[in-house]
């Protein structure tokens, strides 16, 4: 809060101007286009101080200033003014999210097209996952005699299929108590609670148990999610990326998601929306780009995450509102369609 109340609200119209027009701005700009009340010279003055103590820098080939990564964190964290997404947007993304009956990967497949879309950025959204896979419901279906389909879902709705050659002929009415019975004793157990060996287990109750804790120990031990990917075209419009080297940094950057799933953990923590500037020192592939991220999911163990990339010049409050949104409204819809 080094900063005087006059060079607030030069350095807040400043990033403004700079966010609609990626156009250095000039000193004469901000004086006829607002009743500052003071002279260019003062106004030049003032943008003079202001990039000596770093929230402003210039390009030499102009005396314009355009913000730096110091300058859009003052500008979120001090100076923008949070706004509420307008009605008619949430009723809009409301009734598109009720359209999908429940879907699991199609909530996903809207969330980011949704975020893209409403932000004119990538969007990037993460599938809701428990921080360990635990048993929800197991279906055993008989196919034929001696075959039958397994069909575990674990909490978050991730559903696992395996074909089962059996060792003899079963009934469906057979599998179906085997399932129950199966289904009474692990709802809600992690692999290491699950175990296949109790004393009154038959062969195929063990066998099936055992398959479950190989299906549960494997996702625990995956070290990467899908992530589900939308509004490259946007990103590709924008003027920051034209050029063939930062086009690339960037296509490779979404492509590859990994900065987002390092990330992922700190959203889950802290939860709220989290603005990440420039990588801020962290990550040297987002030099040149922010990231809006947010929890979404109750306090329960299961939760993901959303968010959308942009350049630094990004309308900030705009994007926190429709990612907060969002990331509300996938919440509520977990929380009715699922239980958690």
């Amino acid at each position: 809060m080094d900063l005087t109340e006059r060079q607030r609200m030069i350095l807040g119209l400043v990033i403004r101007e700079y966010i609609q027009n990626p156009v250095p701005v000039a000193s004469k700009v901000l004086v006829e286009k607002y009743p500052l009340g003071i002279s260019p010279a003062t106004a030049r003055n003032e943008l003079a101080l202001l990039e000596e103590r770093g929230y402003l820098t210039h390009p030499h080939t102009s005396a314009g200033r355009i913000p730096t990564e110091k300058g859009y964190r003052y500008f979120v964290e001090y100076l923008m003014q949070q706004v509420e997404l307008p009605l008619e947007e949430r009723l809009t993304i409301r009734h598109q999210f009720y359209q999908v009956h429940a879907e699991m990967d199609q909530m996903m497949r809207l969330s980011a097209s949704v975020l893209a879309r409403q932000t004119r950025s990538a969007a990037l959204v993460t599938p809701p996952r428990a921080p360990q896979s635990r048993y929800k419901h197991l279906e055993l279906i008989s196919l034929r005699e001696t075959v039958a389909l397994l069909i575990l879902v674990l909490q978050g709705g991730l559903v696992k299929q395996q074909v089962l050659t059996l060792d003899a002929p079963y009934t469906q009415e057979t599998l179906s108590a085997i399932a129950g019975k199966l289904n009474h004793l692990y709802a809600g157990l992690t692999v290491d609670q699950i175990r296949p060996d109790v004393a009154d287990a038959e062969p195929l109750e063990a066998r099936v148990a055992q398959i479950v804790r190989d299906i549960l120990a494997h996702e625990d031990h995956q070290m990467s999610q899908e992530i589900y990917r939308d509004g490259l075209g946007y990103i590709l419009e924008l003027p920051e990326f034209r050029e063939a080297r930062s086009l690339k940094q960037v296509v490779d950057l979404l492509e590859r998601g990994m900065f987002f799933e390092e990330m992922l953990a700190e959203v889950m923590e802290r939860g709220g929306v989290q603005v990440i500037i420039g990588g801020e020192g962290r990550w040297d592939e987002l030099s040149d780009c922010s990231v809006v991220m947010a929890r979404y999911g109750g306090e329960s163990r299961v939760g993901g995450a959303l968010g959308v990339v942009g350049p630094t010049r990004m309308p900030y409050a705009h994007a926190i509102s429709v990612v907060r949104y969002v990331a509300e409204l996938m919440g509520d819809l977990m929380y009715e369609w699922y239980g958690y």
